[in-house]
């Protein structure tokens, strides 16, 4: 018996020795990959390059016209690689499984086939009890994608997302440090004879890591804050550098924040939202025109000045202080953040064409079955049941009943 299914066995959900029976033979995997409409959302889930993989091994892809646009890639591109390209939402909506990053909307999700599968990003400060409502009428399988695991117990999408964001809101803090977009006229990092710029970074996780990584190379220097010891610890080590670190106190915080230029939140939650570790009045100590960027923002952020902005108005200012608090940053660099979705979920499509769905990668693989927050029908996720007052029932207790 494999891994995996001595682990379901272990809590209950597999009662019989032998092995499952893999769904051979069944009609082909239909993916639908549709158009992001939200203007903020240019990334996409699956490459062209992906695409002919999944075609190449008997998974129909129906790609909506102009999906990939906005990362650069072609109807063309898709075509080439065997998906059928469509103009209609509805067919590409009705396919046995869809993929897309922005969570649906309501309307949307009245198109989906009954009993299908949908992987998204869920952004919980985005959602209410009405969207889980309208899955469940559906008897949607719902899976967010921030909150699957890989086999070692991490988040492969979190992360990803997280190298691609740390790395990229150091650059965002220079051009807001420029005296073209009315900062402190500061190049990020310093030059001979001129004190470097001070950046603090709340958090020690995977965006601290490479926005640190960013900032060093840059010249800048760097504090560290994080209540979690061996996050400090580890941020140490695979930095190479002996920075600055501390745990969160108000003392030691503010007096960090006082002398800083740049300011990245990035603390991730937990369970739930995140909590205020930057008060108003620390902001309204901080040197006049330095920036924050509240990477964490669809979380709730940790910064009680932050409130979430857009790409198309990112910026605002509270006791003079720019606050960049856009919560997808990584859709700025649209392509590379494609390509690195497309690299999580190709290999998982795969197996569960081998499986026959979605259903039996929930019941194979206890990674997968993390990301599950609505199953045929049912509430499946405690906290959000307890966000939205709503009931909820046990996925390993419904699998079971139904096996």
């Amino acid at each position: 018996m494999s891994t995996e299914l001595s682990e379901l066995t272990s809590v209950g959900l597999v009662t019989k020795e032998s092995p499952i029976q893999v769904k051979k033979g069944a009609k082909p995997l239909h993916v639908g990959l549709p158009k992001e409409i939200s203007t903020q959302e240019n990334r996409v889930v699956l490459t062209p390059e992906a695409v002919g993989l999944l075609s190449n091994n008997d998974i129909q892809v129906i790609v909506e016209s102009g999906a990939g646009l906005h990362a650069k890639f072609k109807d063309q591109d898709y075509s080439d690689a065997g998906a059928k390209i469509v103009y209609s939402r509805k067919e590409v909506l009705s396919a046995e499984v869809v993929l897309k990053v922005d969570p649906l909307t309501i309307e949307e999700i009245a198109e989906m086939s009954p009993g299908s599968c949908l992987i998204s990003a869920l952004q919980l400060e985005k959602q209410d009890a009405e969207f889980i409502k309208a899955l469940n009428d559906k008897k949607i399988t719902a899976v967010a994608f921030e909150y699957l695991e890989d086999k070692v117990g991490g988040m492969p999408v979190v992360r990803a997302m997280s190298e691609i964001a740390g790395s990229t809101v150091m650059l965002i803090a220079a051009e807001y440090l420029s005296s073209v977009n009315e900062g402190k006229g500061l190049i990020l990092g310093g030059v001979t004879g001129v004190p470097p710029t001070q950046v603090v970074i709340i958090g020690a996780g995977t965006v601290a890591e490479y926005a640190a990584r960013t900032a060093i190379g840059l010249g800048a220097n760097i504090k560290i804050f994080d209540n979690h010891i061996y996050k400090l610890r580890r941020i140490k080590q695979l930095l190479g550098q002996q920075i600055y670190t501390s745990t969160i106190d108000n003392y030691s915080l503010g007096q960090a924040l006082a002398e800083a230029d740049v300011v990245i939140g990035a603390l991730r939650a937990e369970k739930g939202r995140n909590k205020i570790v930057v008060t108003e009045e620390m902001v309204a100590n901080m040197i006049h025109g330095g920036i924050i960027i509240d990477v964490g923002i669809d979380q709730g952020g940790c910064i009680e000045t932050a409130r979430m902005t857009t790409h198309d108005d990112p910026v605002y200012k509270v006791h003079d202080i720019i606050h960049y608090c856009v919560p997808n940053i990584a859709s700025r660099v649209a392509r590379t953040a494609s390509y690195s979705l497309s690299n999580i979920f190709t290999p998982i499509i795969l197996q569960m064409s081998d499986l026959g769905g979605a259903e039996e990668m929930i019941f194979n693989y206890k990674w997968f079955l993390r990301g599950v927050y609505t199953y045929r029908g049912s509430l499946t996720n405690a906290f959000l049941a307890r966000k939205f007052g709503l009931n909820h029932k046990e996925l390993q207790l419904l699998l079971a009943a139904r096996y």
